[in-house]
């Protein structure tokens, strides 16, 4: 049973509460709500306070209040009418509404002389101050005062989060009332509690009270709306899933207090799309927002997803009351193997050309209703029976899910013309639980094998004869035919040499007989380990042509046909027999039991071998040459020695020992420097050396002889030169010029004589002409006569002459012609000054040496004398 006590009310109802409910029996856990949480609230304890001020009307004159028993679930509810107070006179005078009074406790006290114990300090009890709350602010909360008021002055204050510390400020004290009031709406969300100390000092700041503790505790408003954590939320769940199968969990947080109605919050499925094949697949759990199914009947294939809209509400789930959000719930319908792969066809058909490999036969399609790319989808393929050779393989494409038949081993046409292969298909994955289904497809490939030209080929091959070195040309050795595996063709095969390396043999185009053409010899170096290799090739006249290569092995066995040859062909040795002798061997081409052991010998002739060297054999393989006399003049001497090989019959060979004799020392070194280098010239080294030295002397030769005719074509040349260099330049006919600086007024005898017309010690210095006659008190050749030949250039200028004397036309002055006058500032001497052969007097060439190298010549010509 409730009770309800309650005060009267004025017509405006506060924020504070009048009306208490209380449990008449007292061990109950009865939790209370009000009808109107926006106006009235019900705390744990029952009270009924305002949630806000607002004035009393009509609407606000009535609302109920819920109880219900926590433990037997049991519920209650009364009805709670408001009505005006009436107002009396003797109230009229107090103050409305009446302010509580937080007094300070005593403090403890003498009494007789002794300490009276003080009472326990009061317990304050927790201020309760609603959220948001809309003011007038600030707004009153208590009045704190000390009852030493009476007799002292006194001040109050008050100290904490909220007051002066942060947040500063939300709650204030009148130092001289005491009154405590806040000044701003309060968050509990922000926080939840505040924890003051309240002072009570005089006015010179002494402590006249102990600090009582105030703690005002902020009443939850439902002020926020669920949020979800997300706002959409991916799921997954297999298709064919049991009801209950659990699928995800959606979690929603409200800020307000989660202890209370206000942070409560409930959970439901408002939609569901698509509503197939059942509009409720899923349902949630209202208290903890698990998500599972309800229903059977989830398929892939059908419905691959659904999408559900999820509310959560506070006030416990109460759709007039509690706040609200939504979310999305996203749910996939994963794929389970619940389809088989089937083939869309029985039988399929292929074909394949005989002896090909890795060629695709056959493709086999399938259909599967699962998840492409999945292994529910992924087919493989197996081939069950028809290929008992295992010639066929089946690879999965895997793009598009197709089985490709690829041959893996050769197939002869002749043997096989067709198979027929039995094959099935299957998922990676084996099918799911409870699928009526077979869990495999199966299917016939009929695979048709098309008969191509083979190759022709040699059997055996390689084919190994044995026959004996030194057969003669002509001999026939043997048979070498190749096969045809096309036995259903009708074709022909011709032979030819495809390889011969030392050119011994020819085959028969047609029948393949093989015949030698020269002698075999196994220490041909064509030969490896007595075998020497053949290759020939064998052709068909199939479309296309096709051919097949053999090789013949001939294994020559050896005969005596190689003689021992002394090894090494050169020794050197002492004058005297001590302290060195020569160690030889013998070298044979031929083997065992043509070879060694060897006999070593001397010849009877000359007689000078025997006299003065001796052979001693060692061993089947090796002898010593020993000097057989004390002193042999040193130098090189060619020793023949006879060798006798094993054979039958057995080969003897007298081979030359060239051995340089020499002085040594007492190690037996040779110490004649000279003479060891000579004797180490063989004749090889004599005639390189004599061709080099022959060569260098033709190239001496052939470098005099170009330097004396470059030498003739540089004295050629030097005739031959420039105009402005040749000293003919005087006596060419040049053209009408006019006269030189001096004008044209001229006689021709200063041709002849300019020095009489201008001496030559009046010619100011630094004109005179290169080409002009120095002044010399000496002349430094001798004076050249007449009489002898000058040479080339002489003779012609002599017939030159004899031309010019003997022609009665000339003008005089020898042969020259009449040059202009260039006036006195000329210094060419006169051109009769050249010695003609009818003149016969001598002139003086002497200057011409002063005119630099290219005249030089001349000088030594015409003023060289006799000689």
């Amino acid at each position: 049973m409730l009770l309800l006590m309650a005060n009267a009310l004025n017509n405006h109802v506060p924020d504070t509460t009048p009306m208490k409910f209380s449990n008449c029996n007292g061990k109950r856990k009865v939790q209370y709500e009000s009808s109107e949480p926006a106006d009235f609230k019900v705390d744990e304890d029952g009270m009924v306070y305002a949630v806000r001020s607002f004035p009393l009307s009509s609407e606000h004159a009535k609302f109920l209040i819920y109880a219900q028993d926590k433990e037997t679930q049991e519920k209650w509810q009364v009805a709670v009418k408001l009505s005006l107070k009436p107002t009396l006179p003797e109230d009229s005078v107090k103050e409305s509404p009446e302010i509580e009074e937080i007094v300070f406790p005593r403090q403890a006290t003498k009494h007789n002389g002794h300490l009276q114990r003080q009472k326990r300090d009061w317990v304050i009890p927790p201020i309760n101050l609603p959220e948001n709350s809309r003011g007038p602010f600030p707004q009153e909360l208590v009045r704190i005062r000390s009852d030493r008021d009476k007799n002292l002055s006194l001040r109050y204050s008050v100290t904490g989060p909220g007051a002066d510390q942060p947040p500063t400020g939300i709650f204030i004290i009148n130092p001289i009332s005491g009154q405590l009031s806040v000044t701003k709406p309060l968050d509990r969300e922000l926080i939840a509690r505040f924890h003051l100390r309240a002072h009570a000092v005089d006015i010179n700041g002494n402590q006249v009270e102990n600090p009582i503790d105030i703690v005002i505790n902020v009443i939850d408003m439902n002020d926020n709306r669920p949020e979800f954590l997300h706002q959409v939320w991916n799921g997954t769940v297999p298709e064919g899933s049991k009801p209950g199968t659990y699928v995800m969990t959606v979690t929603a947080i409200d800020a307000d207090d989660p202890n209370a109605l206000n942070g409560m919050l409930r959970y439901r499925i408002l939609s569901q799309a698509p509503s197939t094949p059942s509009p409720n697949m899923f349902t949630i759990n209202n208290e903890t927002g698990d998500i599972i199914t309800v229903a059977a009947g989830l398929d892939r294939e059908k419905v691959q997803q659904y999408t559900l809209i999820i509310q959560a509400t506070d006030m416990e789930g109460n759709p007039t009351y509690g706040l609200s959000n939504t979310a999305t719930a996203v749910i996939t319908v994963t794929d389970v193997n619940d389809n088989p792969p089937e083939f869309t066809a029985m039988t399929f058909y292929g074909e394949v050309p005989e002896n090909r490999v890795d060629v695709i036969v056959a493709n086999l399609t399938v259909t599967d209703k699962d998840q492409p790319h999945t292994p529910a989808w992924n087919a493989e393929y197996r081939i069950s029976g028809g290929d008992p050779t295992g010639r066929f393989a089946i690879q999965t494409d895997p793009n598009s899910n197709d089985g490709l038949v690829t041959v893996v081993k050769p197939i002869d046409f002749e043997t096989n013309r067709m198979f027929v292969l039995t094959v099935a298909a299957e998922n990676q994955v084996p099918l799911a639980k409870g699928i009526q289904h077979p869990p495999q497809s199966t299917a016939t490939v009929s695979v048709t094998v098309i008969d191509v030209n083979e190759n022709p080929y040699f059997a055996p091959n390689p084919k190994i004869i044995r026959q004996e070195e030194g057969l003669h040309a002509g001999t026939m050795l043997t048979t070498f035919t190749a096969q045809d595996p096309d036995r259903y063709m009708q074709q022909n095969i011709r032979y030819t040499k495809l390889s011969d390396p030392a050119n011994w043999l020819k085959i028969d185009p047609v029948n393949g007989q093989i015949t030698t053409i020269a002698v075999l010899d196994r220490e041909s170096p064509n030969v490896k380990n007595n075998i020497y290799n053949a290759t020939f090739l064998a052709s068909d006249n199939g479309i296309p042509p096709m051919s097949g290569t053999g090789t013949l092995q001939i294994y020559l066995l050896d005969i005596n046909d190689n003689a021992p040859q002394v090894l090494p062909q050169e020794a050197e040795t002492c004058e005297t027999p001590d302290p060195n002798s020569i160690n030889i061997t013998a070298l044979d081409y031929d083997i065992d039991p043509n070879a060694g052991p060897f006999a070593f010998d001397l010849p009877l002739s000359p007689v000078t071998i025997k006299r003065n060297w001796t052979i001693t054999r060692l061993n089947g393989d090796f002898a010593q040459l020993n000097l057989k006399i004390k002193f042999l003049e040193a130098g090189i001497y060619e020793v023949p020695i006879i060798i006798t090989d094993s054979g039958n019959p057995p080969k003897s060979n007298i081979s030359i020992l060239r051995v340089k004799v020499c002085q040594c020392d007492s190690n037996g070194d040779c110490t004649d420097v000279d003479r060891i280098v000579g004797a180490g010239l063989g004749t090889g080294a004599i005639i390189a050396i004599l061709l080099c030295i022959i060569i260098l002397l033709i190239l001496v030769l052939m470098f005099v002889v170009w330097m004396k005719r470059r030498d003739k074509e540089r004295q050629a040349k030097q005739l031959l030169i420039d105009p402005e260099d040749d000293v003919r330049d005087n006596i060419l006919k040049y053209d009408e010029e006019g006269g030189g600086e001096e004008d044209q007024d001229y006689d021709l005898s200063q041709l002849q004589q300019p020095d009489t017309v201008e001496p030559d010690a009046i010619k100011p210095v630094g004109i005179r002409r290169l080409d002009e006659r120095p002044i010399h008190a000496e002349p430094q050749y001798p004076v050249r006569s007449a009489a002898p030949h000058p040479g080339d250039i002489g003779d012609f200028i002599n017939e030159g002459l004899k031309a010019a004397d003997n022609d009665p036309t000339a003008p005089p002055y020898d042969s020259l012609l009449v040059f202009d006058y260039e006036g006195s500032g000329s210094t060419a001497g006169s051109l009769s000054s050249l010695n003609s052969s009818s003149s016969g007097g001598e002139q003086d060439y002497d200057y011409l040496n002063d005119w630099g190298p290219r005249f030089k010549k001349l000088a030594d010509m015409y003023g060289g004398g006799d000689d």
